[in-house]
């Protein structure tokens, strides 16, 4: 038996029958040995503050009725489970601390609580496990908050909305669907009144979002699972291509294990390159992503994506074949990496 379920089933015991209870028949309840039975009840004491005595007239164990009645938490975990609760309450803390601030600080608290009574140190956690985060865009706090809101209780969103590829503002009509952490940004996946389709808007473009009392046209789950899975990236929206890509050899051992698209392929070839096949509907993100590669990837197919990325790397090569852009003209600007690294105004080489 677990150690927690011992002494849950131990208090139990004695808050299902108020007289005393002899060793023995404790022991035999819970098949232990004496030595188990008063460690539980050492912890059951202890940890939990239970007010559990000894009645000497009674010969026995039982509750103290004239004490304030303790009542134990309904959540219990193994040993096993309370380390992937460790793992949790690490990565709650390497979330984003503007968004919910209170509402994390109030669940980390109690993780840590169930930790503490595990004996598990969740300092130890935070030295050892951390998350790391790259290029991600914070979310308004109260946005955050608002589209939670309205995606949990099932409510209209109402807000405008920035176009980042064209820096267009709309106003926008939504019924929330889905809530997405993807690439450690947020998005909202959801149905768009305005566009009539389902959309995944980025919560950082979001602002003066509201709702209000409308019901939101909450969609079937296979239909948004298929909008939102069917192709590469975050974009959705149907697969009607499926790119051929070929690493070179001294990335394709990364590559072969990596997984870009549920619905995916790959294999080996003989000279130790690797081809994968994905499939994909809007090209953008799938683009972005190869060129990172730059020699080590090959687009096999389609012509149209191959055509696309190779017109990328030219028109990249001719930034670089030019002479570099100068940094100002005649007008000192300081930056903050300037500043980070010593150069900023004022600065002369080798100056301290």
């Amino acid at each position: 038996m677990d150690r927690f379920d011992r002494i849950y089933r131990l208090y139990n015991l004695f808050t299902s029958n108020r007289e005393a209870r002899s060793a023995q028949s404790l022991q035999a309840d819970l098949e232990c040995s004496r030595a188990t039975l008063m460690r539980a009840i050492a912890e059951l004491r202890n940890l939990f503050d239970a007010p559990l005595i000894w009645d000497a007239d009674a010969r026995g164990y039982r509750l103290d009725g004239a004490a304030a009645r303790t009542q134990l938490p309904g959540l219990w975990f193994s040993a096993d489970e309370l380390q992937a609760l460790l793992l949790v309450q690490s990565l709650l803390s390497g979330l984003d601390e503007g968004l919910m601030p209170e509402q994390f600080d109030t669940l980390r608290g109690r993780i840590v609580t169930l930790l503490a009574r595990g004996g598990v140190s969740p300092q130890r956690a935070s030295q050892v496990v951390r998350v790391l985060t790259l290029a991600s865009r914070p979310a308004d706090p109260l946005t955050f908050r608002t589209v939670v809101s309205a995606t949990l209780a099932g409510r209209q969103l109402r807000f405008r909305y920035q176009a980042r590829s064209t820096g267009e503002h709309s106003e926008r009509q939504v019924s929330p669907q889905r809530l997405f952490r993807y690439r450690d940004n947020w998005y909202l996946g959801g149905w768009c009144h305005t566009r009539r389709g389902l959309r995944a808007f980025a919560l950082d473009a979001i602002s003066d979002a509201s709702h209000g009392a409308d019901p939101a046209h909450v969609l079937p789950d296979d239909q948004v699972d298929q909008h939102f899975n069917a192709s590469y990236g975050i974009f959705g929206g149907p697969a009607h291509e499926r790119a051929v890509l070929r690493f070179a050899a001294s990335r394709a051992r990364w590559v072969a294990s990596e997984r870009w698209h549920p619905a995916q392929c790959g294999h080996w070839l003989a000279d130790g390159r690797y081809e994968l096949t994905v499939p994909y509907g809007d090209p953008t993100e799938l683009i972005l992503d190869l060129l990172r590669y730059g020699p080590e990837v090959e687009v096999i197919s389609p012509p149209a994506l191959r055509d696309a990325v190779a017109e990328r790397l030219r028109r990249a090569c001719a930034v670089y074949d030019a002479a570099p852009t100068p940094r100002g003209t005649g007008v000192s600007r300081e930056t903050a990496c300037d500043r980070a690294d010593g150069r900023g105004d004022g600065a002369r080489p080798g100056a301290p």
